[in-house]
């Protein structure tokens, strides 16, 4: 009987001590090191890969934000502030009375079926959108790339495709007062090629392409 309890006490000893060492290694030794590693060498991403403007955060690379104007009265969902560029459209094509605007606690996509009627209509109203919003002083906007169009699926996305920053520059340079060279030269030394050279496709940070362009809107 002495010699049960015994090995029973040695043997909760040992399990108490293995995990006290393991809580230490794994829960505070650990993660004090990754984090050590992660802020000497990669500070930038460690810290949410924040953008800022004189000093004062304005967002992160790697979640989109809206451009749009205040909300009228009655409005539920705001108009785009068409003097930016502007990025995909958010949680489920902006229209979704579920997940709208890029509200972080409802990233996702639509979850509807490629030929879901009410995704076809989405599709088709911000297609007509994006025409009729870019189509200005005589430039015509012919193709409409799907990114222009559908949603990610996260509704977070930060980037646009190139060829939709592209069909934006007329719009944004007349909204601006600025030449439609100056603004495309903006998307051009903006766009990110296929990370290592075949990961990916091209892209456009928003949000850094609209701090650029304020810079310039204000030298002009």
């Amino acid at each position: 009987m002495n010699n049960s309890l015994t090995n029973t006490a040695r043997l909760l000893g040992a399990g108490l001590r293995a995990l006290l060492v393991l809580t230490l290694v794994t829960g505070v030794i650990y993660p004090l090191v990754i984090t050590g590693v992660a802020q000497a060498l990669f500070n930038d991403k460690a810290n949410g890969s924040e953008i800022k403007v004189d000093g004062k955060v304005v967002g992160s690379s790697l979640i989109g934000q809206s451009f749009n104007l205040p909300l009228k009265k009655g409005q539920e969902t705001p108009d785009p502030d068409l003097k930016w560029f502007q990025g995909r459209p958010q949680n489920g094509l902006g229209s979704n009375s579920v997940n709208t605007q890029y509200k972080l606690i409802l990233s996702g996509a639509t979850n509807r079926s490629a030929d879901n009627k009410e995704l076809i209509q989405w599709v088709k109203d911000a297609k007509a959108a994006v025409i009729k919003d870019n189509s200005v002083n005589g430039y015509t906007v012919k193709d409409v790339p799907a990114d222009a169009v559908t949603s990610s699926g996260s509704g977070l996305d930060p980037d646009i495709s190139p060829e939709y920053a592209d069909i934006q520059v007329h719009r944004v340079a007349e909204k601006n007062g600025l030449a439609v060279d100056q603004v495309q030269k903006l998307v051009d030394d903006h766009t990110e090629g296929r990370t290592a050279g075949f990961i990916g496709e091209p892209r456009v940070n928003v949000l850094e392409l609209n701090i650029a362009l304020k810079d310039l809107a204000a030298k002009s």
